[in-house]
Parts: structure tokens; C-alpha cells; sequence
């Protein structure tokens, strides 16, 4: 029996980790994890990451420990939090296919996310299947580990709405077998989905428009000093727009009014827009401010990092404990599911009679 309520969240290993996953998902799950109310289950979805990197299997491997070390160095403990590898824990396949019959084609091609993904990756008609069937994969990560919380962004929303879709029709047809899923948002943050530092929607390693956890104290100082602002404030005494200005947005996401009187001359976030606004203050000022608060932010996490990179042995011990924790829960979800069923034939002592 649970003593407290169960966390599913993760990440597909497709690349090292950057302050969008962190305001968007790890600060929160850090928080969640260290309130004693949640016993925290982090999928690094490997195999899913695979559905449209089947062409690349060694960019996968090669960012498995890389996002492994990302959640340790923001403060996850594998001691309360039980962290696993998606591909080791096989029977996660075996309910994604049983779940598959629950699901109609047509609905998974209207789900706006995946809509969304496949628009954005060009596939058309194209869409390799496991993609298409994401949101069935993830109901089964979810359910394999009697999940009651699924933390996500609003863009994830309607694939945990899919699967509680399914959850209901499993628990119809088969009986009060499955844990119905919650997803929660989290309200504290300012910046749901944090921009690129180029102002494009979207903050991707690929874009290259991201600082990721890792990047060393120079490389943060370049990128936030390259960051898209306002392009029509040229000059210092310019009046400057806040909307759409990268550095204001992060400023947003990731300081507090505290803070800024303590490292600036600006008493609120409020006072350095209006001073912006107004012209008389320069570009190069506020993405100083920025610098500061983001090291402070990044160097701990960084130099706590750099002892996980420099002992992949504990990293693999840590997976590879979890993973195999992770692989009995799910086993045990799916006997209960084989049960209700009824395709549980050898284990069954009233089949014959």
C-alpha cells in the first residue's frame, strides 16, 4: 500500500539538459520531492526518445548519463527519488500494445500535441507509428507505476487527458484495475515554457538557443550577452520595449524582487522595465543583472555536476538500481492488468473449471 502519492515525470535522453527543463519541470520536481508528500518515479524515456531517433540509436546512448548527472546536480536523491532507464523495463511494452486497442487512430491523429510534434518535424503522412502512438506509450509509463501525479507543461496537457481516456475505458471494460492519473501544473512558475535565447518560441539544443545546465561560466556570460532584446533600441536613451525582450522574460522566470535589490540598484523587477521603457538604460546593463542571477543559479548545480561526470560508475549504479526497482513495480502492474483481463491463463487456477 502507498503511503504517499506517486510522481511519474522524466525525460527523453536526446541531449544534455538546459534552464527551460529546469523552470519548466526539475525545480518543481526537486520541490515536490523534498515536501515528503510524493514518492518520485524519472523515466529517462530512452525508447520512446527512439520513435524519431531510430536512425541515430547512439545519440540516445550518448546522453543517457547526461541527463541522469542534469537531475542529481539540481538536487534529485536517488535515495527518495527512484530514477530508471525506459528500455530495461520491459513490461512497459507489453501494456503499450494491450493499451493500444483501447485507442482509435483518429483520436491519436487529433491530439494537438502530437499535431503539434508532427507539424514541427515535417513527417505529414510519413509519421513513423511509435511516434503516433506516443500518448499510449507515456499512459503505460504512467499506469505501470500506479502514478497519481503527472507534473507537466500545458503543451503536454492533452496527452495525459488521452490517457486518462484510457485509463477509463481499461477500468470499464476489465474493472477498477488502473490508478487514475492527475496532471499538475505548476502554478508558481511565471514561465511555463521558457523561450529560446533568440526569441524563437521554442528553446531546442538544436536551435541553439539554450544554456544548458552544464555550459561553464564563460559560455553562460557569451550567450546572455548574444540574447535577442529590443531591435530598435539602439541607443542608450532609446525608449526600449519589455514585451518580447528575451532578457526581461528570463529575469521574469528566474529572480524576484528580493533578489534584485540585493544585487542592483533597482528595488523591483518593475522599476529596471520602467527605467527600460523610459530609454536611459542600455542593453548591456540589464543582461548584466541577468548574469548574476543566473550563475547564481547555475553554479551550484554545475560544480555538483562535475562529481557525477567524473564517476559515470556511481551514475550507472544509481540507474541501474532504480531501473531494476522500476522493473518489479511495473511487472507486478502488469500481472494485475494480464489478471483483469483474463489472459493470465497459466497463473489461473479457475481457467479449467
Amino acid at each position: 500500500m502507498k503511503n504517499k502519492l506517486r510522481i511519474l515525470t522524466g525525460e527523453r535522453p536526446t541531449g544534455c539538459l538546459h534552464i527551460g527543463h529546469y523552470i519548466g519541470a526539475l525545480r518543481q520536481r526537486v520541490e515536490m520531492q523534498n515536501s515528503g508528500k510524493y514518492e518520485p518515479f524519472i523515466l529517462i524515456a530512452d525508447a520512446q526518445a527512439l520513435t524519431d531517433n531510430a536512425d541515430n540509436p547512439e545519440k540516445i546512448r550518448a546522453n543517457l548519463l547526461e541527463v541522469c548527472a542534469d537531475n542529481l546536480a539540481v538536487g534529485i536523491d536517488p535515495s527518495i527519488s527512484t530514477i530508471g532507464v525506459q528500455s530495461h523495463i520491459y513490461p512497459l511494452t507489453e501494456l503499450t500494445f494491450y493499451y493500444m486497442n483501447l485507442v482509435t487512430l483518429a483520436r491519436l491523429q487529433r491530439n494537438p500535441t502530437v499535431k503539434a510534434e508532427m507539424k514541427q518535424k515535417g513527417y505529414g503522412a510519413n509519421v513513423p507509428a511509435g511516434f503516433l502512438t506516443y500518448p499510449v506509450s507515456q499512459t503505460a509509463d504512467i499506469t505501470a507505476f500506479d502514478a497519481d501525479v503527472v507534473p507537466v507543461g500545458e503543451d503536454q496537457l492533452p496527452v495525459i487527458e488521452q490517457g486518462r481516456e484510457i485509463v477509463s475505458t481499461f477500468n470499464r471494460i476489465y474493472g477498477e484495475t488502473l490508478v487514475m492519473p492527475k496532471a499538475v501544473l505548476d502554478t508558481a512558475t511565471k514561465c511555463h515554457r521558457l523561450p529560446g535565447l533568440d526569441g524563437n518560441g521554442k528553446m531546442s539544443k538544436s536551435l541553439g538557443n539554450t544554456i544548458n545546465l552544464k555550459d561553464d561560466s564563460d559560455t553562460v556570460v557569451q550567450k546572455i550577452m548574444s540574447m535577442y532584446t529590443d531591435p530598435d533600441h539602439i541607443h542608450v536613451t532609446d525608449p526600449g520595449k519589455v514585451e518580447g525582450n528575451m532578457v526581461f522574460t528570463y529575469l521574469d522566470a528566474f529572480t524576484n524582487d528580493a533578489q534584485i535589490a540585493q544585487i542592483s540598484e533597482y528595488q523591483t523587477i518593475n522599476e529596471i522595465k520602467e527605467h527600460y521603457r523610459r530609454g536611459g538604460l542600455g542593453d548591456v546593463k540589464i543582461k548584466r543583472i541577468l548574469i548574476e542571477v543566473m550563475q547564481s543559479i547555475l553554479t551550484p548545480i554545475r560544480e555538483k555536476r562535475a562529481i557525477y561526470e567524473n564517476d559515470k560508475a556511481q551514475l550507472m549504479e544509481i540507474l541501474k538500481r532504480g531501473s531494476d526497482r522500476m522493473l518489479d513495480i511495473a511487472q507486478s502492474t502488469l500481472t494485475r492488468v494480464k489478471n483483469a483481463m483474463g489472459i493470465n491463463y497459466f497463473n489461473d487456477s479457475t481457467f479449467l473449471k
